[in-house]
């Protein structure tokens, strides 16, 4: 991420959810995102239920070279088959246990499986509706008409040391994440800006790329038309 972010190049990650796809929705998804480009690819969740997560994993490294990076819901979302895992602080809220607890239960496990970890700060932003990642980890979204907080929220974590910054609108949020809030962490931070969450077309996707974001993630759009993946990664790489 950090090389892509260097260079200058905006990225597109495609986040699967082992709870909400089925082996045939994962093999088109595969493919969509290999003929597009797809820089990325995230599993996980804020819940999962099923247990599929490894077997979700193992189908994507069998059958791409895509990168595969775990968006963690929880401590035990850890797989060695990955090629990284999101070390998740959650900065917008005041939920120790999200801050460092359960970090702290994580961290033997993903040093054990060799799994690197990229130390991220995540805020959540309001999108309009609670989501199950607002719901699940007990805190109130940063208002998306306060900027300023968000960005000063960003450089406090880029200053303790966070290498990545992820504004989430959440899954199914009704809004993603204005413009103006990214261009105002974009102005503040020096590390890669990741923003996800209510992005349902390429040029959300695009706006979001001028506004500052450096990678955009998309999951609960391309459940249901996993072949808007092409336009979506045609409006990124296009700038």
């Amino acid at each position: 991420m950090n090389e892509r972010f260097h260079q200058n190049k905006k990225s597109l990650a495609v986040l699967l959810d082992p709870d909400k796809v089925s082996e045939v929705h994962l093999e088109k998804t595969i493919s969509t995102a290999i003929e597009a480009k797809v820089d990325y690819l995230f599993v996980g969740g804020s819940l999962i239920t099923n247990g599929n997560m490894h077997e979700c994993i193992k189908a994507v490294k069998e059958n791409c070279n895509i990168p595969v990076v775990i968006f963690p819901g929880h401590s035990m979302q850890i797989d060695a088959q990955a090629d990284a895992i999101l070390f998740l602080s959650l900065i917008s809220g005041r939920n120790p246990d999200l801050l460092i607890g359960q970090h702290v239960v994580g961290a033997p496990h993903i040093k054990a499986k060799k799994l690197p970890a990229i130390p991220t700060g995540y805020m959540l932003i309001d999108g309009g509706s609670t989501t199950t990642a607002i719901y699940m980890s007990g805190t109130a979204p940063i208002p998306n008409n306060k900027p300023d907080i968000a960005a000063c929220t960003a450089l406090a974590g880029e200053m303790l040391g966070l290498k990545l910054i992820f504004m989430d609108a959440g899954s199914g949020a009704s809004s993603s994440i204005p413009t103006n809030m990214i261009a105002a962490v974009r102005n503040q931070i020096n590390v890669p800006l990741m923003v996800g969450g209510g992005i349902r077309d390429a040029q959300t996707a695009l706006d979001k790329c001028q506004a500052g974001a450096d990678i955009v993630v998309v999951g609960n759009a391309i459940e249901s038309n996993p072949s808007l993946i092409s336009e979506l990664s045609d409006a990124v790489h296009s700038i």
